[in-house]
């Protein structure tokens, strides 16, 4: 299956698809020096973040796919030099809505997880502004 949205997302800060399914996705990420928070190395949630997102719109995988609200519990640090998967199911759909679990880890061990919620709008988001 090929993807459908978010076509223009760059891999080296969001994740590279691995696996994608209906209904289903895994993407991976490799944690760069450019994610550092820290001298210590620390990555950014955000990052960590934007790769359950990326994988969560992908398991839905419409062109017009947003983000309405996310449920997030981080679990453990990600550092520079760490490859972080993320594995995202929808497990919910009613109507326009998408209920998506999703949990990522490092070296199979959670770092994060949670339920994001996704909404299929008719036409793209911009187009209504």
């Amino acid at each position: 299956m090929e993807p459908r949205t978010h076509e223009r997302i760059a891999p080296h800060l969001c994740g590279r698809p691995v696996e994608l399914v209906d209904g289903r996705a895994r993407v991976v990420l490799e944690a760069t020096a450019e994610m550092a928070a820290d001298a210590r190395g620390l990555v950014h949630g955000g990052f960590t973040f934007g790769l359950a997102d990326y994988a969560a719109m992908l398991a839905v995988n419409e062109p017009t796919v947003v983000l309405a609200t996310a449920r997030l519990t981080f679990l453990g640090p990600v550092v520079v030099g760490d490859r972080v998967e993320a594995e995202a199911a929808v497990e919910r759909r009613e109507g326009k809505k998408r209920w998506v679990k999703v949990v990522v880890r490092r070296d199979g061990a959670p770092v994060l997880e949670g339920e994001l919620l996704a909404v299929v709008p008719d036409t793209h988001i911009l187009a209504r502004t």
